[in-house]
């Protein structure tokens, strides 16, 4: 989809950032520029296509510094500027059926993710584990290298 000049990737449930739009924390929008639809080699027909979203906050960007200077002239100007963002959710891509499809992907996702909570401990102590074997071999590589980067260095000095 496109809005404020720029294209962005959207699935039902993403959170996205995009230039300022019309409206306050709660409200919906649709939007109509859809320009490429479908899942992986599955295109569909992007007419009459919508992605319906609904805005989470009004907020700004990081602070940015414009700095003008003309040497020996004694120009110097210096100004900031925070643009404006919207934060929107992403509700559903396209008709009636893609509001269904919607509401059915986050339920399952959370189903998945219990399960996987169990396991990550089991993954992080396996994690830890590898990390200490790791580490004296990542010592030993760094004194390997320095010590060849002292001899490049004395024969510089001797020419």
């Amino acid at each position: 989809m496109r809005t404020g000049g720029k294209q962005y990737r959207v699935a039902p449930g993403d959170k996205i950032v995009v230039e300022k739009l019309a409206g306050e924390a709660g409200d919906s929008v649709k939007l109509d520029d859809v320009l490429l639809a479908g899942d992986g080699s599955k295109l569909q027909s992007t007419d009459g296509l919508t992605v319906d979203a609904k805005i989470v906050a009004q907020a700004k960007g990081e602070k940015v510094t414009v700095f003008k200077k003309k040497r020996r002239h004694n120009y110097r100007r210096k100004r900031g500027h925070r643009q404006q963002h919207t934060i929107l959710e992403i509700v559903s891509i396209g008709g009636k059926g893609a509001a269904k499809k919607a509401a059915v992907k986050p339920a399952a996702k959370k189903a998945d993710d219990k399960p996987a909570a169990k396991k990550a401990p089991a993954k992080k102590a396996e994690a830890k584990k590898s990390t200490k074997d790791a580490a004296p071999a990542k010592k030993a590589a760094t004194k390997k290298t320095t010590a060849a980067k002292k001899p490049a260095a004395k024969k510089t000095e001797k020419k």
